[in-house]
């Protein structure tokens, strides 16, 4: 009997998201047949994690990461599917792998991140091929050794070019796999391998645009919903994006006062044909880069319009203080999903590894509203409930049956959808 507690959803469950599982449900079987013919066409990335909303009426992703961190936060009771997908995502590779180097982020001081660090090391050695840390700080001589909080360490030792390959010592990988998202750019000492390396650094920040991936998504999304019938703005998120934005200096602020005005009266024509009586509202964020910077909730123009220092100040730089000058505005999905008996807002983040779903948690904040980014300092995590991880839902779906599983199985729908958009990306940048 699973005893993990699970969110409660505020909407009530005879809306349209009830609909939108009945039909998921009900279309499994040529759901997961899609899929592996997509799959079959575009091949999935070694990893990524899928940010979803959940509004009742809507369940859509508001971001997908390629550089994921938090797999230590992932239910330990499914470490055996992140092993077993690790070793099915390296197979399908068109040479033979036996060392496999990870290239961290340079968060030394950052306990969280080598937190998921060590725990994603641990999967990809069960897994069964040798792994090293290989570390981008500039001056780092000699191996680093960090205990952590959890009893697991870490290792980090200064990577060395030889050639058209990297490695460290004798230690030579066969496959390189990037866990730094290159926020601050493309490091010389990776270009022009003859390793493989994934993701590609094609897909690191300093070149990736959330509005291309959702570009893809938007696609992914329309050709999904055609092929069961159901209307993609269910699972779609509409976006517009700017770009030539200075927060600081105001220039580029009609472009976006003009798409703010255009996307709301969108999203309200939704919720009218709908029947949704909620306020509709976009988040601006940058176009390029994570960490939850750069992100605000606009629920009219006249909030662009009054936007005072600190706000701008906040929206112009994000991490490692690089400049936003381009942003996405995208529509905001409210959270209906509640963690606790304090009913604290909460928003689910799915994990796969090559196509397979292989766990998540909850995003859940104490100091956040329903229509506010959840990703952000004070932010605190809780394992999701996963039944079978999100694959094999019961057909019988009435007013009497437990929800959870069924929600559990459209968020793995819906990440895998992200991550089929996220495929078609990375298939442009080779």
């Amino acid at each position: 009997m699973n005893t993990v507690p699970v969110p409660h959803l505020t909407t009530a469950h005879s809306g349209p998201l009830h609909q939108v599982e009945r039909h998921l449900v009900d279309h499994q079987s040529d759901i997961e047949s899609w899929f592996r013919k997509q799959w079959r066409k575009t091949p999935a990335p070694f990893y990524a994690s899928v940010d979803l909303r959940n509004a009742g009426y809507k369940l859509a992703p508001v971001d997908t990461n390629l550089f994921p961190a938090g797999f230590n936060n992932l239910n330990p009771a499914f470490e055996a599917l992140c092993i077993q997908a690790v070793q099915l995502a390296v197979e399908r590779l068109p040479h033979q792998v036996d060392r496999i180097l990870i290239i961290p982020e340079n968060h030394t001081r950052n306990f969280f991140y080598l937190e998921s660090l060590a725990s994603l090391q641990q999967i990809i050695e069960k897994a069964g091929f040798e792994v090293k840390l290989g570390s981008l700080i500039a001056d780092l001589t000699e191996p680093m050794t960090i205990t952590l909080e959890s009893g697991k360490s870490v290792c980090l030792e200064p990577l060395q070019r030889n050639g058209n390959s990297v490695g460290i010592g004798e230690f030579v990988p066969e496959l390189l796999v990037l866990n730094n998202d290159l926020s601050s750019g493309r490091p010389e000492i990776l270009e022009s391998l003859d390793q493989a390396v994934t993701p590609v650094l094609g897909l690191g920040w300093s070149n990736r645009l959330k509005s291309v991936h959702f570009r893809h998504y938007q696609e992914v999304a329309a050709e999904f919903g055609e092929h069961i019938e159901i209307d993609p703005w269910f699972i779609d998120p509409f976006f517009r994006n700017c770009g030539e934005i200075d927060f600081m200096q105001r220039e580029g602020s009609s472009c976006l006062e003009r798409n703010v005005d255009v996307l709301l009266k969108e999203i309200q024509e939704k919720y009218d044909k709908y029947k949704i009586g909620c306020r509709p509202y976009v988040i601006i964020k940058a176009d390029s880069g994570t960490y939850g910077m750069g992100i605000m909730t606009v629920n009219s123009v006249d909030d662009i319009l009054e936007l005072n220092r600190k706000q701008r100040s906040r929206m112009s730089t994000i991490k490692e203080g690089q400049k936003v000058t381009k942003v996405i505005i995208q529509e905001g999905v409210y959270t209906h999903e509640t963690w606790g008996e304090e009913e604290t807002v909460a928003e689910p983040v799915v994990y796969m590894i090559d196509h397979n779903v292989v766990g998540g948690f909850y995003r859940v904040h104490d100091a956040r509203a329903a229509n506010e980014n959840l990703n952000a300092p004070g932010m605190r995590f809780e394992p999701l409930a996963f039944d079978d991880c999100c694959i094999s839902p019961e057909r019988k779906l009435d007013a009497d049956a437990h929800p959870h599983p069924h929600r559990f199985y459209t968020y793995g729908v819906i990440a895998r959808l992200a991550l089929l958009a996220a495929a078609r990306e990375t298939e442009a940048q080779v």
